[in-house]
This record gives structure tokens, sequence and C-alpha cells, in this order.
């Protein structure tokens, strides 16, 4: 038939590539039949299957594509086992070795009963075979078992493939489900949403249509109501959301998805069965997703019980003022007024929050404490003289990120580490769900706090010993996490924890219009000289597409003049336009690191890595000593035919760290000449380059920008247009991150009701005004 799908049949010759997490495979197959141009015996078929047994024949549906280097191949959407048609060929495939204990005979007994179509029969039906002779209860669940072992993976995908789920979207299903995947979909497709990422609620609900699920479903207004508070809380940073905006956006999101009228009172329900479910955590007006709920509550028992704790020793002021005076002499600096009151606040205080701008001075008064800790308690600041003795080092130094950390221990010279590796996280660990087996330490120090979100500062909170002293160092004017909270504001803001805030800029001696500009933006004053050229800042007038060929020449010149590529960092708000992240990529590799001859390359989705390339880490890799915001160079790259694994294989060299990708793995990585101030934070880079642009102006507000500017270490190159600049940087974030934290701090969740949670219930949840949040809406906005 002339549109007949593409196909192939033959069994695996040998197995190139598996990978069994997302089951993407690569095997040559020893084709029997076909109905494709392809003459050959063997042909190369790749896509989303489990391991092949060499014993069976399967069939391939797909297209074909050309490989670069290893030509015609198959593209798999496919599969299924080939099973035989015949009563001869089943007979024989059921007395197999697959199945121990059916000999020939019995099976004969199966297909007289059943037919030729037994297998089917036998997995759509097991009960079909009661009363067969010879077959007893032990042979019909060994039939059972291993036929539904061998055929239900096939099975589902075809399915989900006629549901319209991908191969790769569809394997992911199938890991989540196992044997259960169907059954689970047709009883709740919604639940697709909450266990699977990368499908939305508009794809379930196709589906849900599709299989006949109604409208009016509970389990539709569940889901619906799940994920506008996942939306809010991994999208927007919120820990909880209000019974109020989620009715109001389940309503928006429902109604023109559906033909019939959403009852509100219906969508209440909703919630009133996720909370008693325990889906949702419901405290009055609040809905949270149950670990955020935790982890908020138990950030805020910890602290308490940490602050209430007695100091584990008590120097005099005396002694502390000597020793702080031994290290003034001994390393030739004189402590301000406010730093030593910041390192007698750390060594007397259980738990302490040391902040300000750039240039104040934390990293000089993270230096002070330890070192006068260590006089006071008579430590030795050499770690190898407690890896002599097998004792813990006493101090502990932590951030967020990698570059964070190396740039705290550059500044101690004590060894820091990143948040995850001090609690042992590793890359297959849920962030949520991980329970670290505890640190050791005396005197605990992490830096860069505001970049810690709720999750990891719960995990980091419960893994600190009770006796041990606590600072956490932060700007909390800068970008809040990425994750959900806001963790270090909400600390300061309770005034339960002493704070102490740096104020008086050292720095250059005072001498930065860098740090001038972000002083001024961060005591909200009048930025004067934004666009007057300085000796470490320039301002280039640019507008639109414009703004990107002004940043690829200050590149160009900064090259001419010595910059390497990892002294220069570019940053920007957003990923799309012709100024945003992703263009200005591709435009500076092929302006630095263009294609040639002798360049070696390897394509992975839009992105071509080339060595030489400045790349970054995207997620936390602690088994290579790899995190997320780490940048790095492509110093070798390997193709398949080179390698004794038949792979093609990518080298990144992170400082003093290699670290080998496979192609697949390539996900893990992305393009860092230019990069997101997001990403760019608890780094600092010789040279900033930041172009703002009119297209980014629904995005640009104070702590964004205050962060990018802060990121420059020598020099700063702003490029944009004036109006727009200012006008960031005296905006306001309108979006609060909505969270309790502060208010379980000072016990101030409840003080309206007394200590007991009140949960929503039926008659609360009824005596909210169904038009709040409703009042710019008529029925045409659904319609």
């Amino acid at each position: 038939m002339e549109n007949e799908p593409l196909y192939f049949i033959g069994r695996a010759v040998v197995t190139i590539f598996h990978n069994e997490t997302n089951l993407f495979s690569i095997v040559k197959v020893k084709q029997r039949e076909t109905n494709t141009d392809y003459k050959e015996k063997e042909i190369v078929m790749k896509g989303h299957f489990p391991k092949l047994s060499p014993e069976d024949d399967y069939r391939f549906t797909g297209t074909f594509v050309n490989h670069p280097t290893y030509g015609r191949q198959f593209n798999v959407t496919q599969f299924a086992k080939e099973m035989p048609s015949t009563k001869t060929g089943v007979i024989h495939y059921l007395s197999s070795d697959l199945f121990p204990g059916i000999g020939k005979k019995t099976a004969e007994n199966v297909v007289d009963a059943l037919g030729e179509d037994a297998i089917q029969k036998i997995v759509q039906d097991p009960s079909c075979l009661d009363g067969i002779p010879g077959l007893s209860k032990e042979r019909k669940e060994t039939l059972q078992t291993v036929l539904t072992e061998h055929l239900g993976l096939e099975k589902t995908i075809i399915q989900l493939n006629e549901w319209g789920f991908g191969p790769q979207l569809a394997m992911k299903i199938y890991n989540t489900y196992r044997e259960e995947t169907l059954e689970k979909i047709r009883e709740n497709p919604y639940q697709l949403v909450l266990d699977v990422q990368g499908i939305g609620f508009q794809r379930a609900d196709e589906l849900g249509r599709r299989i006949g699920i109604e409208e009016t479903s509970p389990a539709r207004y569940q889901a619906a109501v799940v994920v506008i508070v996942e939306r809010a809380s991994l999208g927007e940073g919120h820990v909880y959301v209000t019974t109020e905006q989620v009715l109001t956006e389940a309503m928006q999101l429902l109604q023109p998805l559906s033909s019939v009228s959403i009852e509100y009172d219906a969508l209440a329900e909703a919630v009133v069965e996720l909370g008693k479910s325990g889906k949702l955590i419901v405290e009055r007006d609040k809905l949270y997703l149950p670990s955020l709920h935790a982890s908020e509550v138990g950030i805020a028992t910890v602290i308490q019980r940490h602050l209430e704790r007695p100091a584990l020793e008590d120097f005099p002021a005396s002694e502390i003022f000597q020793a702080i005076g031994e290290v003034e002499e001994e390393f030739d600096v004189s402590y301000a007024p406010s730093q030593v009151e910041a390192i007698q606040c750390a060594l007397t205080s259980p738990m302490m929050i040391l902040t300000g701008g750039p240039g104040t001075g934390k990293t000089t008064v993270i230096r002070g404490i330890v070192e006068t800790f260590a006089k006071l308690h008579g430590y030795s600041l050499d770690p190898k003289h407690y890896a002599y003795e097998s004792r813990d080092f006493p101090i502990v130094l932590a951030a967020p990120t990698g570059r964070a950390a190396k740039r705290m221990s550059e500044s101690t010279g004590l060894p820091a580490m990143t948040i995850h590796r001090l609690l042992g996280f590793t890359s297959q660990d849920n962030e949520e769900e991980f329970d670290s087996d505890g640190i050791a330490g005396e005197l605990i120090i992490i830096d860069e706090m505001s970049m810690v979100d709720n999750w990891l500062a719960y995990q980091l909170l419960k893994a600190i010993p009770k006796d041990a002293q606590i600072i956490f160092v932060g700007d909390q004017d800068q970008l809040p996490s990425v994750g959900p909270g806001q963790v270090l504001t909400d600390f300061i803001r309770s005034k339960t924890i002493p704070v102490i805030e740096l104020q008086q800029v050292f720095r250059q001696s005072g001498d930065s219009s860098i740090i001038e500009l972000a002083h001024q933006m961060k005591m909200s004053a009048p930025i004067s000289s934004l666009t007057m050229k300085r000796s470490d800042r320039s301002f280039i007038r640019a507008r639109g597409a414009q703004a990107a060929d002004a940043v690829e020449q200050v590149i160009v010149n900064a090259v001419e003049k010595g910059f390497s590529i990892h002294d220069i960092q570019v940053l920007a708000p957003m990923y799309r336009g012709d100024v945003g992240i992703d263009a200005l990529n591709k435009r500076i590799q092929e302006k630095l690191n263009p294609l040639n001859d002798k360049k070696r390359e390897i394509v992975y989705g839009d992105t071509h890595y080339r060595v030489g390339d400045k790349v970054l880490q995207l997620v936390n890799q602690p088994e290579s000593n790899v995190f997320n915001g780490d940048i790095g160079e492509v110093v070798a790259i390997f193709y398949a035919k080179e390698t004794t694994e038949k792979k093609d294989v990518v080298v990144v060299a992170f400082d003093a760290i290699e670290v080998t990708y496979e192609k697949q793995d390539l996900n893990q990585l992305t393009l860092a000449y230019c990069c997101s101030i997001h990403k760019a934070q608890g780094s600092e880079f010789p040279l900033v380059i930041m172009p703002l642009v009119r297209s980014f102006r629904n995005m640009l507000q104070k702590n964004l920008i205050y962060t990018g500017i802060t990121r420059a270490k020598q020099f700063l190159i702003l490029v944009g247009e004036e109006d727009i600049w200012l006008e960031g940087m005296h905006k306001i974030g309108t979006m609060q991150r909505q969270t309790t934290l502060k208010e379980r701090l000072t016990d101030e969740v409840y003080e309206d009701v007394g200590d007991t949670p009140l949960v929503l219930s039926e008659e609360t949840i009824m005596s909210i005004d169904p038009m709040i949040g409703m009042e710019n809406i008529s029925p045409y906005d659904f319609m």
C-alpha cells in the first residue's frame, strides 16, 4: 500500500548502545522482511526500546535518517515483538526455554484449545487457560507471567503511541508505572501531570477525553488544582498559594477546555479532597506542596531549637578582642568597628547572619572569624594535622555553587565545598526527599545564602550538629533562589537570628564605580552618571538588534586587548530574541570559535559543541565534583569509531577537573559565552557585558540588574537604552514570593486562632466568595 508505514522485521545482531534509564538504543539488525527499498542484509536501528533478545524477531516501524558518519539508519517510532502466527510456530514458541515446565504436549493442548492467536488471548485474559488439560496452576502462572513480561512493554508502547505519545515520552511513562501503565492511565490520566515531567495538563486532558473521562470528573478538577500549585511553586518560587488564587486560576484553566460550565463548588470540593488525601497540605487559606510545607516547618523547628541552646563555650570579651588583635597583626589588616562587631557576634552566638553589598568586606570578616575562632580554641588550621590524627576538621565552609565555594576557599586558604557535596548528595538523589547522614564541624559558614532554596536549606540545617555555631553569609538584595522560597530574606525579616549588616565600602579604596553603582541601587538613591565613561565602567547606547552587534564588537576588542574568553562573561535576562542568551551564544561562538577543517565538532539538538567552546554545567554531578553553574571548556572530542565503547565522547575541563560526557549526556551542558543572570549568581568575572533592550522590559527589576552588575570584578560594560536601564534599576518586583517561614520563626502563623492549624474544610472553603479575582472577567473570556 502506498501510505503503509515503513517497517523492518528482523533480529538483533549486536547492541551498539543501550541506556537503561531512558531505554534509548542503537542496534544493528539483520533484516528478514521490509517494505522499503533497502537492499543490505543489516541495518542500524535507533530509538527508544528495551534491550532486544537475539533469539526473537521484532517489527520496527519508522523513517530513514542519514548519519553524517555512519550513513543510512532507521529511526524507530514503534516496535513490537514479532510473534509466531502459525499453529506450528506458536507451539514451538510456547514450548521453548522461555517457558520452564511447558513441554510440547502442553503447548499443543493450549493451541488446540485457544487457536493460533493463543498468545494474544492469554495476554488479554489469562482466565482463558482455565480448563485446559494438563495445565496446572503453576504452568498457568508461568505462561501468564512470561508472556506479560515479554509482550507487556510492546503492548503498552503501542497503546501509548496510539494515544499520541512519542517513543521517548512513552518510555518515560512506562519507566514510571512499568506493567501497571495502561491500568493507571485508564483509571486516572491526570496522574501523568503529577508523575511524569514533560506532560502538561492540556495533554492529559486530551487523553482523558479520548478514554472517556467526564469533564466534571473530580480527578480532572484535582489535577488542575495541583498543576496550579506546582506551577506557582516550581515556576514562580512560592511556598504556598492561597485558596482564592488556586480556585480562580483553576477556573481559568479548565473553562476554556470544557464544553460544560465549571462549578465553583466542585472545584472547592477538589481542594478539600486533596487536603484529606495529603496530596496538598491545607492550612487556613493556604495550599502547600507536602515537601515544601515539610521543609518550611523543618527549617523553623531547627532554627528555633538551635537559637535556644547556650553557646558551646563562653569567652570573655577581653579574650575575644585580644584574639582579634592578634589576627590583625598577623595578617596586617585593620578591622573596622562593624567588622569587629561581626566577628565578636559570630563567636558568641549559636547562629548569625552576615550581610552586605559588594566591597563591604564580607570575605575579610569570614577570614577574621575563622582565624579568631582557631586562636580562641587553640586549633590548627592545617587540614593535614587532623587527617594524621583521623579527626574531623572543626571548620566547615560551603556554598551553593562550585564557583562560590572556590572563591571562599581562595579567600580563606581553607577547603570549601558545595552544599550538595557536603551533604553527600548525588545526581541520583531527589533533593525533596534526600536525607543526609549528617556533617561534622564546630563552626559552619555558608556563603551565598540568598541562592539556597527551602528544600536545600532544610537538608542542610537538619544535618548540622546541634552544638555547632552557624554563620550565614549573603546579600539579601540579590535575586532569590531558583527553587522555591526566600530563605535568607525570611531569616533577616524574622529578626530572630542576630544580623550584622556591613555598609562601609572597602574594596579598591572606594574607587570602584561598579560598587558605587551597586550601592546607589541598594540604597534606592538616584543613579548618577550612568552613561558617563569611567575607568572601570562604560555605557554603549544601542537599540534592539544593534545591541547584539555592540556586544560582539566589545568582545572582539576585549580579546584583542588580551582578555581570554573565560575572563569575559555576557549576561542577559532572557533566552529568546536577537539579544537573548541563545542567539548571543551562537553569534559569539561563530566569532571566537568558528568551525574549520581542523576543528572537531559534535551536534546535540540545536547546539554545536566544538573544541575550545566555553560551556556551562546545568545539573549537579557530585561524583565528578562538578555542579550546576560551573563553567568549563571543551578540551577534546572523540568520535565513536575512535573509542572502545563506540560512542561519541566530549571532554570538558573545569579548572583542574576533566569530565567526560557521552552524547546522550550533553543535555547537562550548554554554551556559556552568554548565560542568565541567575546562573551567574555566586560567581565573579573580570569583565561583564550586560545588554538590556526594550524587549526585556517586562522582566527587568532592581534585584535582577543588581545581581548582574555585582558579578563584575574589574570592568562592566552596559549596553542598551538609558531609559530602559534606569527604569529597571528602580523597579521593585511586583511578584513577591509567598512564604510563611518568617511567621513560623516568630510563631505568628496562627496567632489569630491559637497554635492549632485550621485545616480547610467544606464549611470554610464554601464561605469564600467565588467572584474574588474575577472582577475583570466576563463569560466571553471562556468562549
